[in-house]
């Protein structure tokens, strides 16, 4: 872009990674078409349902059917949070892309504020929690994760795991993500500060929980987390494998065709 996104608006996706939100996602995507529609003409909102067992998918199919700026990808099954972010990248089509999740922790009308940091000189803009509204026991468990990873891999972030971020989809010209996981944000950030694209942070506010419960943050994963982490430590960190020549980024990488999509889209 030659001018920043506020005198000159570029396209906007932003998409949801959803598992079993039926008690906020309508709220969310009601509340992002609105602050969207303030940004720039040309945006789109994706709930990306990733095999839901209560209503959330009813839900996505009723929003795409009342707002025409939304459509809903469902997987068949449940697949975790990495593999719903990589269906959200692979089908966002407009030039920013920002997600953030479906349960209503994060405040999608605070996108705005990610918006007027997004200049040319930038790639991707990263939330920051001004302040964690979760248990005890979870915040203790974030401080821990955030510091061992950022040990681990060197990252500079103040909050890898605040996954309230705007980005350029032409990063994903550029790298891949693997990981299906909720380690797909160490993936990620690792890949983006290694590729030397341009990150600032913004604060952004986090609000309690009010329906279903974490996916990544609980006890009887903490096992998998552990060592998911050290397997992506050693093939980013020792064997670099992201840096070697040949790796196929994200973008050309299809979207699954077992996936259903709300509306269906025209035939080519």
């Amino acid at each position: 872009m030659s001018d920043s996104p506020a005198a000159k608006p570029a396209g906007l996706s932003v998409f949801f990674p959803a598992y079993n939100d039926s008690g906020t996602i309508a709220s969310m995507v009601i509340r992002t078409v609105k602050t969207a529609a303030e940004l720039t003409p040309d945006f789109e909102v994706i709930v990306v349902d990733d095999g839901s067992a209560d209503g959330t998918a009813d839900i996505a199919d009723e929003l795409a059917r009342t707002y025409p700026q939304v459509r809903a990808v469902h997987h068949p099954i449940n697949r975790d949070y990495g593999a719903a972010l990589q269906t959200g990248f692979r089908s966002a089509t407009k030039e920013l892309i920002f997600y953030t999740d479906g349960d209503a922790q994060y405040d999608p009308g605070e996108l705005a504020a990610l918006w007027r940091r997004m200049t040319p000189a930038i790639d991707l803009v990263n939330g920051y929690k001004i302040s964690r509204s979760d248990p005890l026991h979870r915040i203790i468990i974030g401080r821990v994760y955030h510091y061992i990873v950022s040990i681990l891999f060197g990252l500079k972030l103040r909050d890898v795991d605040c996954d309230f971020r705007l980005m350029r989809r032409s990063i994903f010209e550029r790298i891949n993500l693997e990981k299906t996981s909720g380690i797909i944000c160490v993936e990620m950030m690792k890949k983006i500060q290694d590729g030397g694209f341009r990150v600032v942070e913004v604060p952004v506010h986090h609000f309690h929980r009010t329906h279903g419960q974490s996916q990544f943050f609980n006890y009887r994963r903490l096992f998998r987390v552990a060592r998911d982490l050290m397997l992506l430590w050693y093939a980013l960190v020792v064997r670099r494998e992201h840096l070697r020549p040949g790796v196929t980024p994200l973008a050309q990488r299809a979207v699954d065709p077992a996936n259903r999509v709300y509306p269906t889209p025209p035939r080519v």
